[in-house]
């Protein structure tokens, strides 16, 4: 068990809500000297760092806990707002609706679904499951890599996966039906894309 306290420069991260974009934090510093005892603020993080940002500090512990409280709410109706922009099911597709994760099978320019308990739970949205794999080690049957290359077919957005977060390959039937939309969409941009490299090298 990991007992290493999490510090934000002199404070103590003691609560910590993580949603959507944005962790907002509470800090408390025991040995501070002007009475300020208290932090909000947010962390942030990508694969290499994470920063602390938009920091309030206070003596009063109920007006930061206030403020807290507040950020949290503001994180929740940034992500109820997402959600009411969002134009299809977002259904999660189960298990037996993919085919099982075959370690020893090629998953390239398959569409797959995310398993759901690795997603965060406010993204536990078909939206959000449903991927275009695109390359990877992780990608290729038989493989010693981990990582999956994908294109999210709502967001259009590329992202990193490992292996073991594919729930499988979806099954054509099960495919919902704004998928074969998007696909098709995606398709053509990369027809797009491609056409002038192959001009250039006429």
């Amino acid at each position: 068990m990991n007992n290493e306290k999490r510090m934000a420069g002199d404070y103590e991260i003691i609560h910590a809500i993580h949603l959507g974009d944005k962790e907002v934090v509470f800090g408390e510093n025991q040995r501070d000297e002007f009475d300020l005892k208290y932090m909000c603020g947010y962390h942030t993080s990508n694969e290499l760092i994470g920063t602390y940002n938009d920091c309030m500090i206070s003596g009063d512990y109920l007006e930061i806990m206030k403020l807290f409280t507040k950020r949290v709410d503001m994180q929740i109706e940034q992500i109820r707002s997402e959600q009411e922009k969002v134009t299809v099911s977002m259904e999660l597709v189960r298990p037996d609706e993919c085919y099982p994760n075959d370690y020893e099978k090629s998953i390239e320019d398959k569409i797959v679904a995310i398993r759901s308990d690795v997603l965060r739970r406010e993204y536990q949205t078909g939206d959000r499951q449903i991927y275009l794999v695109t390359g990877g080690f992780g990608a290729r049957g038989n493989s010693r890599g981990n990582a999956v290359f994908a294109t999210n077919l709502y967001s259009g957005k590329q992202t990193r996966w490992e292996r073991r977060d594919i729930q499988g390959e979806i099954k054509p039937e099960c495919l919902p039906g704004w998928v074969k939309e998007r696909l098709s969409v995606l398709q053509e941009e990369r027809t797009k894309i491609e056409k002038p490299k192959e001009m250039e090298r006429l």
